[in-house]
């Protein structure tokens, strides 16, 4: 049976890949906007089962799709991708010397017949205090622009981070232990 991986994301191709994992990648976008009044965890729940359909959709079985979501939360407020760069700074520096929640969802779907498994996993990341030239240096990088958060823990961000209590693939974008989990729940051979 294939894999097949609902997101272009090079940083969660990287984790499958680095754990021995052989897939198809298919674009998988759909309209992230939060529902009113809706928290992360369902967010992301919600999401990525949307993302993980919408793909099964247009894939031939036998195959397994997977698809994920993530965001950043802090005070009760969702931190997705920025917008610009001035949207980064924002985060940036709200992030700053702060601890913060990184939620995925993940979403598997067994084809064929569309067995689904949605779950999602929780890290709580503290950042260090930033100064306003750290954190123009690393807008400057490039990196902050596709990320929730506007930030990778796998990259040059690394540098900013104190402590982090959970699952460190969570953080990169897809919490492999829970994948794994799933796959086995839908018998993933």
């Amino acid at each position: 049976m294939k894999l097949v991986l609902a997101s272009t994301s090079p940083r969660r191709a990287e984790v499958l890949r680095a754990a021995g994992f052989s897939f198809e990648t298919i674009s998988s976008a759909i309209d992230e906007t939060p529902l009113s009044g809706e928290a992360a965890e369902p967010l992301v729940k919600r999401l990525a089962l949307a993302k993980g359909r919408h793909a099964a959709e247009r894939t031939p079985g036998p195959a397994m799709v997977l698809a994920a979501d993530t965001v950043i939360e802090l005070d009760g407020m969702i931190l997705g991708k920025p917008r610009s760069m001035e949207d980064a700074r924002a985060m940036l520096q709200r992030l700053s010397g702060r601890t913060h929640t990184v939620h995925t969802g993940v979403a598997l779907i067994r084809l064929p017949g569309g067995e689904s498994r949605v779950a999602s996993e929780s890290t709580r990341v503290t950042f260090a205090p930033l100064e306003p030239g750290a954190i123009s240096e690393y807008l400057a990088t490039g990196e902050p622009l596709d990320k929730a958060g506007a930030y990778a823990i796998q990259g040059r961000a690394g540098r900013f981070i104190t402590r982090i209590e959970g699952c460190y693939f969570n953080v990169v974008g897809l919490p492999l232990a829970r994948v794994c989990a799933l796959m086995r729940e839908l018998d993933w051979k």
